[in-house]
């Protein structure tokens, strides 16, 4: 892997192709491999880089003293691309929510298109159901190291309050194994994420108003974006989907049936469809202005 210094530490990333940037992002205690199977499956011509967040499945710690907040996780997308010196971005959101907050944070210079999968949105802070789950867990001492072992066992694992509502189909063991191991076996991992966490008990998620008006500041965002939502989930709400998409001008909305949160895992094939679709469409009407 790639490693570039942003003020708060080393991040990670892999990057293949050449091109206009697509940066694409994942959630909490997942990494950049849960695009795997997308990525060969979208059009040449374009550089994909696919950074690891501080979220839980990072391998290489932040500084101790990094904010790592919700604001903080967001200056980290923004301070990744400018130490890479990115322009024209296409960032592509999934799972974690905190990048749409850009435009509200006025970080969002470098972004020029989005593609927008199940995430959190408005005042679904935490999500759904294993949201809650996390709010609890991180209450208790060793919360997370448990749940996190949980995770690695097949049957719990398909339970709702886990990943049952994440993904449809079965999650490979092996998978999730690499997403948990560094989290149960770095402490310096595990701080960084409950940093993160830390925002189920700080009160930084608790203003509904202020959560949806961050969501909402997606109305100044002038360049294209795709909202590929996936309708038959319960922990992105079917409806924000189409809000998204009626909020940001211009945005067009696509949707993969019988695909959860993780809809790049439930079908790649359709994500990538519809990924290259937006992708190629923009890119030729950057080429022809």
């Amino acid at each position: 892997m790639r490693a570039i210094e942003i003020p708060a530490g080393t991040i990670e990333y892999v990057e293949e192709g050449q091109g206009p940037p697509v940066v694409l992002l994942h959630g909490l205690l997942i990494d950049h491999t849960v695009w795997d199977r997308v990525i060969p499956l979208l059009p040449k011509g374009f550089r994909y880089i696919r950074p690891n967040l501080p979220l839980g499945s990072h391998r290489v710690p932040l500084r101790a003293d990094a904010d790592l907040s919700l604001a903080g996780q967001v200056a980290v997308v923004a301070d990744f691309l400018a130490a890479l010196d990115l322009a024209d971005v296409t960032l592509v959101h999934s799972d974690w929510g905190g990048g749409l907050f850009l435009t509200a944070l006025g970080r969002d210079d470098r972004v020029s298109r989005m593609v927008i999968l199940p995430c959190e949105a408005f005042d679904n802070f935490p999500p759904g159901l294993p949201g809650k789950m996390i709010g609890i867990a991180v209450r208790i001492p060793g919360g997370m190291v448990f749940a996190a072992r949980q995770l690695r066992v097949g049957w719990l694992r398909r339970l709702p309050i886990l990943y049952g509502q994440m993904i449809a189909k079965p999650m490979p063991s092996a998978m999730m194994r690499h997403w948990t191991d560094p989290m149960l076996q770095d402490k310096d991992i595990r701080r960084d994420m409950m940093k993160y966490l830390a925002v189920f008990t700080s009160g930084e998620i608790d203003d509904a108003d202020d959560l949806v008006a961050k969501t909402e500041a997606l109305a100044g965002f002038t360049g294209d974006v795709l909202v590929l939502w996936s309708p038959d989930n319960k922990v992105m709400p079917p409806e924000h989907g189409p809000r998204l998409a009626e909020l940001i001008p211009g945005a067009r909305y696509r949707e993969i049936p019988g695909a959860r949160v993780l809809s790049m895992l439930d079908d790649p094939e359709a994500v990538a469809a519809e990924m290259s679709s937006f992708l190629t469409a923009s890119r030729d009407q950057s080429t022809r202005r």
